[in-house]
């Protein structure tokens, strides 16, 4: 594996000669560490049968390392120069396909033209899984994560640096500040693990803030709990807008057109929660069972 394009020497020659700056809007840190990037690339345990996407693809480094060892990689970055860049890194790799692309179609749906690629690219054969190993930009994280979950695409893996704190907050508990939305919708799911902190020397330019590197695996035994995903994530992510306010009333003004205030009352009641629980003291067996039953009140007035 040749280390030569993410070293900062050669980085910064390379967009010299191109007249490029990293954009910071698009959260352009790039890992300047070889051992970071082949410790990325070696916990993402990369296979032939493996389909690996890849959001941020830089200058293309982390790129041929991947492709080195997967099926196919699919690599997105929505900067021209970037895509341009990677491109001709990985031009003689024939299981590469540069997009692009914004991953993104909207904050809650991956991009179509993303979707199509991965599922054009898993069709090649019945064994093909698909992961996700990512240096992530900071500004796609959650959205990316959050929704490649939501999929029913056939994912085992995710490996990813991202914002430290982000990654705090992906495996928080009640009542710790960190905890969320987020947390609840990936500990309902899979299992999260931040097995890396990285400190801002390792990326060029270096982000003022620590940064960690996270593996999240599916754990179809939790996901068979949540009769209706759908549901459950929009639960969650309006009911955590108000995380510090009672439940009771959160409900209310959620389901208003479809429950009256006593018909709530009667579902915390039957879920042994009083009116002044809040989002935040609740964990994720219990907001699954709340979601469940809220969803089987709204049902049974249809």
């Amino acid at each position: 594996m040749s280390s030569e394009r993410q070293t900062l020497t050669h980085l910064m020659s390379l967009f010299k000669r191109h007249g490029h700056r990293p954009r910071t809007e698009l959260g352009q840190n790039f890992l300047i560490d070889i051992n970071i990037v082949e410790f990325v690339v070696k916990h993402g345990e990369l296979t032939r049968d493996d389909v690996v996407l890849e959001v941020g693809s830089g200058t293309g480094g982390m790129t041929t390392f991947m492709a080195e060892e997967a099926g196919h990689v699919i690599s997105v970055d929505v900067d021209r120069t970037m895509y341009k860049l990677a491109s001709l890194a990985t031009a003689h790799f024939d299981n590469v396909t540069m997009l692009h692309e914004d991953a993104l179609r909207n904050k809650n749906a991956l991009s179509d033209i993303v979707l199509a690629e991965i599922e054009k690219q898993l069709a090649v054969s019945p064994t093909r899984r698909l992961k996700l190993v990512a240096n992530l930009p900071y500004s796609i994280a959650t959205p990316l994560i959050s929704n490649l979950v939501a999929t029913d695409l056939p994912w085992i893996r995710m490996v990813v640096t991202i914002q430290y704190e982000l990654g705090m907050r992906m495996q928080a508990f009640p009542k710790n500040k960190h905890y969320g939305s987020l947390s609840v919708w990936l500990q309902s799911q899979c299992e999260v693990q931040m097995i890396k902190q990285l400190g801002p020397t390792v990326f060029w330019p270096a982000p003022n803030v620590d940064s960690a590197i996270m593996v999240i695996t599916p754990n179809p035994e939790k996901r068979a709990r949540i009769s209706d995903r759908v549901f459950f994530q929009d639960f969650i992510r309006r009911g955590f807008n108000f995380r510090r306010k009672f439940l009771r009333g959160v409900l209310c003004s959620m389901y208003g057109n479809e429950l009256t205030k006593p018909e709530v009352d009667a579902v915390l009641a039957d879920a042994g929660l009083p009116p002044n629980t809040r989002a935040e003291e609740m964990n994720v067996e219990m907001l699954i069972d709340l979601a469940t039953r809220m969803q089987q009140a709204i049902n049974s007035k249809i």
